[in-house]
């Protein structure tokens, strides 16, 4: 059985160091496990009149059902984010909130995730990384426990081909996704 993961990624820059991360942690996802990047870029701000139904004759925006569908088609999520004025990047909260409607239908509910965070700075994304999993936590969203992934000093983990420099790194979030991958089967028992 292949299990499908979401991988959402908190900036739009096609170069992000979050984008190399992702393609990092895609690659060493475990076996039976088949992730792919979900575009965020191209998601309209979101307006609760597309998803109010006292608000007829606005109509939900294409972009938002089929983020909804793939979220609610997919195993798993992964986020990986960096830190913006120590929160997460507005791309991501938009995604997330999108994510969050209608009332009646969360895609984000009971969906096991994973958050790998990152930083330029000596904390790793710790920032964001908090606020993500505040705005998710009302969703009932099964996440792995410690350690939790915070990469500090990012540039310097990555090389001129966007791979990690460090086999501590690989073997780090190695071990982070194969708890994740085991939160994902739970779920899928359960």
């Amino acid at each position: 059985m292949t299990h499908t993961i979401s991988v959402i990624v908190g900036s739009l820059r096609a170069g992000s160091l979050a984008r190399k991360i992702a393609l990092n942690a895609i690659a060493l996802m475990p076996d039976g496990f088949e992730a792919k990047i979900v575009p965020i870029g191209e998601l309209p701000l979101y307006n609760f009149d597309y998803d109010d139904p006292e608000s007829a004759g606005t109509p939900t925006p294409a972009e938002y059902t089929s983020f909804r569908e793939t979220l609610k088609a997919a195993d798993g999520v992964l986020f990986v984010t960096p830190e913006n004025s120590r929160t997460i990047p507005a791309c991501l909260k938009n995604a997330v909130d999108i994510g969050s409607k209608p009332n009646s239908d969360v895609a984000w509910k009971g969906l096991p995730a994973g958050i790998i965070s990152h930083s330029v700075g000596r904390m790793g994304g710790y920032s964001s990384q908090k606020n993500l999993r505040l705005a998710l936590s009302y969703f009932d969203m099964p996440f792995p426990g410690q350690p939790e992934v915070f990469l500090g000093q990012s540039t310097s983990l990555l090389d001129s081909a966007g791979e990690f420099v460090d086999d501590s790194t690989v073997s780090f979030v190695r071990a982070y996704l194969a708890r994740f991958a085991e939160v994902v089967r739970e779920h899928q028992h359960s």
